[in-house]
């Protein structure tokens, strides 16, 4: 696959406005530790990172 034209650029999140449900998945632990890094870096949950993440990766996706 190739690398998307730009970024997907993450600004931090003020505490206190999440307005997201628990969603529970399966990843792999090296998965858990970048996102637990990002998640370090924006001031946001590993729910919202997850959701950014595969709303951006929906958006260039390419089923053949």
């Amino acid at each position: 696959m190739n690398k998307p034209e730009k970024n997907l650029v993450i600004s931090k999140k003020l505490k206190g406005d999440d307005g997201h449900k628990t969603f529970s998945i399966r990843i792999k632990d090296e998965t858990v530790e970048r996102l637990d890094d990002l998640a370090k870096k924006t001031n946001r949950s590993r729910n919202d990172l997850i959701n950014m993440l595969l709303d951006y990766a929906m958006d260039y996706c390419e089923v053949k």
